[in-house]
């Protein structure tokens, strides 16, 4: 079943819509996602065949694509948050979870490049959890 999620920058300069279905949510956890986010791991979300109306800023997304590799980064010019990126001529659609504001209509389906994943992660588990910042 085709889907429609809306979806935007920290900022608010881009805004888009993607119609399609979501083939997989994997979490992945290697070297360059941990670098380009900063973080343990990336949350992308893959459609196979959809479609991205951008619906506002456009002219502010930038494609990074890093040499001898398959990992691409598109990204607001103006915060730097992740966006949407169009793979395989057009064949695929790479969703950064985190930028869509309809809620992910799908569950995690894979942990992928476990090998690499940051050592501090299996200690996460056991933090203790605040509902926003704590004083």
């Amino acid at each position: 079943m085709e889907n429609t999620g809306l979806g935007s920058c920290l900022c608010g300069s881009v805004s888009f819509e993607v119609i399609g279905t979501c083939q997989n949510f994997f979490i992945c956890h290697c070297e360059f996602c941990q670098k380009d986010t900063g973080t343990a791991f990336a949350a992308n979300l893959f459609y196979p065949g959809a479609q991205i109306r951008w619906l506002s800023g456009q002219e502010s997304v930038k494609k990074f694509s890093l040499s001898h590799s398959r990992h691409v980064k598109s990204f607001c010019t103006n915060c730097g948050s992740a966006l949407p990126s169009i793979e395989n001529n057009g064949e695929l659609v790479l969703i950064p979870a985190g930028c869509l504001d309809t809620p992910v209509q799908v569950d995690p389906n894979a942990h992928i490049f476990m090998k690499s994943k940051a050592d501090w992660e299996n200690k996460l588990a056991d933090l203790k959890e605040f509902e926003s910042f704590p004083n």
